[in-house]
Parts: C-alpha cells; structure tokens; sequence
C-alpha cells in the first residue's frame, strides 16, 4: 500500500514540460496570425501602390505638354488621394511590427524595406506637384524619350511589387527580378543622360526650361533608383532567410 487515495495521481515529471510545450505553441500560432496580418497589409499597400503609379501615369500622359490643362488637377488630386492611402496602411503596418508581431531579428528589416518601398509613391507624387508648382512643359523634342523613361520607371516598380509577392509568397524567382530591375536601373541612368544632352544641344531652348527639364529628368529617373534600393533590400532579407 502507498498510502494515496484511489483514484489520485501525482503529476509526473513530464507534464511540466507538456505544459511549456502548450504554451510555446500557442505562442507560435499567435506569432503566425499577427505575421499574416503583417504580410496581408504589405498586399493591400502593393495595390495602392499600383493605383498611385497608374493615377500618375494618366497624369502625365495626358498633360505632359500643357501642365495647366483642366484634368491636371483631378490627376493630382486622386494620386495625392492614393499615396495618403498608402501612407495610411503603412503606419497600420508599422504599428503591427512594433507591437512585436514579428520576431526581433525580422522587425528591422521590415521596417527597412518598407520605408523603401514608400518612397516611390512619395516621389510620384513629388514630380506631379513640380509639373504643377512651376507649369513645367516638356518640352517637344524629347517628350518621346522622357514617356520611355517614365514607362521604364513604372516597369521597375512592377517588377519590384512582383519581387516582394515572392517574398512572402515564395512564387516567383526573387533572383531573377533583381537581375530585371537592377538592369532597368542602368538603362534608366542610360536613358537620362541621352534626355539631358538633348535639351542642353537644343539651341532654342530658353537656359531656365533646360533647367527645369533637367531637374524633372532627374526626379523621374529617381524612381527607378528607388526601385533598385527596394530589390537590394528584398536580397538582404532573402539572404539573412538562407543562413
């Protein structure tokens, strides 16, 4: 006889550790939702990103030559109405990352790209208001090749938005993307230096609007530079995953 009551058991030395394991996993599943809702956010910004560059696009597709046209406005106002969005979403994204829904090695990181990845609505945004701000007209001799720069542009933010899908998503060769938009970048930096010795060789052109176009050039050709930093980044995180 032990002396204890029938029917009573005494814990064993596993059940300590049973225990534990429960709440390790539940921790690990609450980790996992707050992780998702992180990367359904990120989403959610890549279509409001693709809304802000296709507003962008309309813009300057349809005033390129005449910044003072009366859907200039409308344009601009429904881009700025995007890019807030997209700021909107990336603070919610921010809040979430800081109140640990990821672990502590991946939050700087995320952090990292996403600031990145802001700067392109930023910045399309940014040129619209120099369009409007100083009435710049581009002008005629180069409107093709800057429609060219400006189609490279969006091209390398499409790309870079594919990139960060697989990322998360794992469906698509990360590699290869970057490969895409770094030779989108050198193409873009091409393409700008051909634009500015046209405007500078055009001997009709006033001193001040080659300035001004100058600095347009430059501001357009940013995007593709900020798409190039958003892909580096994306490696860097890819890189840290290999480890």
């Amino acid at each position: 006889m032990d002396g204890s009551r029938p029917g009573t058991s005494f814990p064993t030395q596993s059940e300590p550790h049973g225990l534990e394991g429960a709440k390790e996993q539940g921790m690990l599943k609450f980790l996992f939702k707050r992780e998702q809702a992180v990367v359904e956010l990120i989403f959610k910004y890549l279509e409001t990103l693709q809304k802000t560059q296709s507003s962008f696009y309309e813009a300057v597709q349809t005033c390129l030559a005449n910044p003072q046209c009366k859907d200039f406005d409308f344009h601009i106002d429904r881009t700025h109405k995007f890019e807030s969005n997209a700021d909107d979403i990336r603070d919610e994204i921010k809040d979430l990352i800081y109140s640990k829904a990821l672990i502590p090695e991946s939050r700087g990181d995320m952090l990292q790209l996403l600031d990145a990845l802001d700067a392109i609505p930023n910045q399309l945004e940014h040129i619209l208001y120099t369009i409007q701000t100083q009435q710049l007209c581009v002008p005629e001799c180069i409107r093709p090749d800057f429609m060219d720069l400006i189609n490279l542009c969006l091209d390398s933010c499409d790309l870079v938005a594919r990139q960060v899908r697989a990322l998360f998503q794992r469906d698509d060769d990360l590699k290869t993307l970057g490969d895409q938009i770094d030779k989108k970048e050198s193409q873009g930096d091409h393409l700008e230096r051909r634009l500015i010795s046209q405007i500078f060789a055009n001997q009709e052109l006033d001193p001040f609007v080659k300035l001004q176009t100058k600095e347009l050039i430059g501001l357009m050709g940013q995007v593709a530079d900020m798409a190039d930093k958003v892909s580096r980044r994306i490696h860097i995180i890819d890189m840290k995953r290999r480890v």
